[in-house]
């Protein structure tokens, strides 16, 4: 069974990406993942170019739909990049996440990326608990088009675009393919909040934050399918994918891989494997020789 895709000239062993925002700022835990899972390719936690401390606790809240998170894209700086790739294992591609507020700052991070040793690079265009670094950019389709030229002008490595749930998402996703975008990217979380009914204020220190899990789920299916059946570039399916049937249905909407983020937070990383064993399980199943034989499937029957 080949379960193997090839996204914007990287090869992925299988379909199964880490996605941005669990596990992907210290090499300790990306050779784990690499080593231990059937992990594809590795997303990093999203860079910015000064190092973020954060958002103060708590920036977590467990509801029966999901997270509900405003971690404030704590990271170490691009600057600390380079020693952190190093020491990563050369097994799978590792795609760098960052995020800015000016086509310049994105072009100047993603060149120190790829001198990192990045093999992609993924726009944070769509944030939605840091404000100025993602979500207001990511419903601009011109000044997405704008970031998205500017970054390619300069690199040799593939960039991908991140885009969350908004109105204008197809639209914007047509204006980063026209600036030369490799891959899109979708969704992101979705900005929430949940309340304490006892203590009558929110939970999260930011106030709100982005919700991620099952509920979000049926959102990125339809994203995913309206983004297929408008551009022609790769789609890399996220939101919610808990189990394989999940991830088969992103696929079936039109999505060549699929990243997994909070189900790692709740189950751990072995649910990479259970969704990598599924879909092998499914296609042979089914019929299936390929995982390209299914990839858009849902929109020729």
């Amino acid at each position: 069974m080949d379960i193997s895709i090839t996204i914007a000239g990287l090869s992925l062993r299988t379909p199964v990406i880490l996605a941005s925002g669990v596990l992907g700022s210290r090499y300790g835990t990306i050779n784990r993942v690499i080593k231990d899972t059937f992990v594809g390719a590795i997303v990093t936690k999203t860079f910015t170019k000064e190092p973020r401390e954060g958002y103060l606790t708590p920036i977590v809240a467990y509801t029966e739909a999901g997270l509900v998170n405003a971690v404030g894209l704590a990271n170490p700086g691009i600057d600390n990049l380079k020693e952190i790739l190093s020491n990563v294992i050369k097994e799978v591609p590792v795609i760098v996440s960052i995020a800015s507020s000016t086509p310049k700052e994105f072009t100047e991070m993603s060149v120190k990326a790829e001198e990192a040793g990045a093999d992609a690079v993924e726009l944070n265009l769509s944030c939605p608990h840091v404000k100025g670094h993602g979500l207001e950019i990511g419903q601009d389709p011109k000044y997405v088009k704008e970031i998205v030229e500017s970054a390619k002008s300069v690199l040799k490595i593939p960039v991908f675009a991140k885009l969350g749930f908004n109105d204008k998402v197809v639209e914007v996703a047509k204006e980063a393919e026209k600036a030369g975008v490799d891959a899109i990217v979708a969704i992101n979380s979705v900005k929430a909040m949940v309340i304490d009914i006892y203590a009558k204020k929110p939970v999260l220190s930011n106030k709100y934050g982005g919700l991620s899990g099952p509920a979000i789920h049926p959102i990125a299916v339809r994203i995913v399918y309206d983004l297929y059946e408008n551009v022609e570039v790769p789609i890399v399916g996220v939101g919610g994918i808990t189990k394989w049937e999940d991830a088969i249905e992103l696929i079936l909407a039109g999505a060549s891989s699929v990243a997994i983020a909070s189900a790692i937070a709740i189950k751990g990383i072995n649910v990479i494997n259970e969704v990598v064993n599924g879909i092998i399980s499914y296609l042979e199943s089914e019929g299936y020789r390929s995982l390209k034989e299914i990839i858009g499937l849902a929109h020729k029957n």
